[in-house]
């Protein structure tokens, strides 16, 4: 075809025919961009045709229409308009060997062309992930390992723990045209990890309304730890009390044991243990002791304790109230010591007083009583002095 057509130029040419209407176009072409499995149209439009003809090829030089007349058998190849002034044709099922540069010529003399480079996006397969181990133990250091393959340009892997993003390590390999990406996440599980959904997301240019993405949900097996609920603060006599064992393990440590003062519990009506509770439906002085529930799985065993003191409501009654009582002697030692202090400096104020006076004319005395009437002068209390000093 292309040999007939550049013979039918030269034969123009000869005759001196010159084609005045398509000297001055050129034709016009856009790149196109579409996602492998697609669908592509390729359009080549120029104005003022004189009914010159148009033809599309292919990175391969091989022609694909020439004006409305197919020329490559290739079934995804469609005619989708041919006129004077344009040429679109449709490749269904796009494959990445469809990129590449597409011509538009025009023939006139000389011919004119453009061309439209065509973009084939590879999408990313669902992504896999590989490394878990089920179940695992608590302390296991496991490593998880997204991949996917297909996808050009390289596609983004991002981890999710429970929807909440966190970082893994990106590595990203060239495979022919496309690009397999892995993202690896190491972790050392515990028991908070149980139950917990790890999601490996992939994000891509050619998924263009969602994403693609995977689950895995980790078995996390640990020792129990125990915790005793009780539904009474202060058990009476002749109350009800019922104690639940709640042990917290993977697998689930059933059943349980309960003890009390390190024995078996006493063969007793009003104390029934039923599951993982023990109940009393009356209580008595003969229930207080220490009870333990002890749970065990295969990675351990665990336990826990309560101390049952039946309170006794009457009893506490007679009971004297210590902080009353340790109140008032306080205040008793308070004020004693207070007026030990005050007596104890009037009696060293008057102390003084009586040493003064009594070495008053003790030198000229001959005895203590003629030293006490001489020290004042005054004989009227002579007598006064003498009596304090007896």
């Amino acid at each position: 075809m292309m040999v007939k057509q550049h013979m039918l130029f030269t034969l123009y040419s000869i005759c001196g025919i010159v084609l005045k209407g398509a000297q001055g176009q050129f034709p016009l072409v856009q790149n196109m961009t579409v996602t492998e499995g697609g669908i592509a149209n390729l359009t080549c439009r120029v104005e003022h045709n004189d009914n010159t003809s148009l033809q599309w090829s292919n990175p391969a030089q091989q022609t694909l229409f020439f004006g409305d007349k197919k020329a490559l058998r290739d079934n995804r190849i469609e005619l989708v308009r041919a006129t004077a002034q344009e040429l679109t044709i449709s490749i269904s099922e796009v494959t990445l060997g469809d990129e590449g540069l597409y011509t538009c010529s025009l023939f006139t003399m000389p011919v004119k062309t453009a061309k439209a480079f065509l973009t084939v996006l590879g999408v990313p397969k669902k992504p896999e992930i590989n490394g878990l181990t089920k179940p695992a133990k608590e302390g296991d250091h496991i490593t998880l390992t997204c991949v996917t393959s297909g996808s050009k340009p390289a596609a983004d892997v991002r981890w999710f723990r429970n929807e909440k993003e966190i970082k893994g390590a990106k590595e990203v390999n060239a495979s022919g045209k496309t690009f397999t990406v892995k993202s690896s996440l190491r972790l050392q599980v515990d028991r908070q990890d149980d139950g917990v959904a790890y999601t490996c997301r992939v994000d891509h240019v050619a998924l263009t309304t969602t994403h693609e993405d995977t689950t895995q949900v980790l078995e996390v097996h640990y020792a129990p730890i125990v915790n005793i609920k009780h539904s009474a603060t202060l058990p009476q006599e002749g109350q009800y009390l019922k104690l639940e064992c709640e042990p917290q393990g993977n697998p689930s440590p059933d059943p349980v044991l309960w003890t009390k003062d390190g024995g078996e519990l006493p063969d007793l009506d009003h104390m029934i243990v039923e599951g993982r509770e023990l109940t009393f439906t009356s209580l008595n002085k003969t229930d207080n002791g220490t009870y333990r529930c002890e749970a065990t799985n295969h990675l351990g065993t665990s336990h826990a304790e309560y101390k049952l003191v039946i309170y006794d409501p009457n009893a506490q009654k007679n009971v004297p109230d210590h902080a009353l009582i340790g109140g008032v002697v306080a205040v008793v030692v308070f004020a004693t010591l207070c007026l030990i202090i005050v007596l104890g400096r009037y009696l060293a104020r008057h102390k003084g007083t009586y040493l003064t006076n009594e070495a008053k004319g003790a030198d000229d005395a001959p005895d203590a009583d003629t030293a006490i009437i001489n020290a004042d002068g005054n004989h009227a209390h002579a007598e006064e002095k003498k009596e304090y000093f007896i």
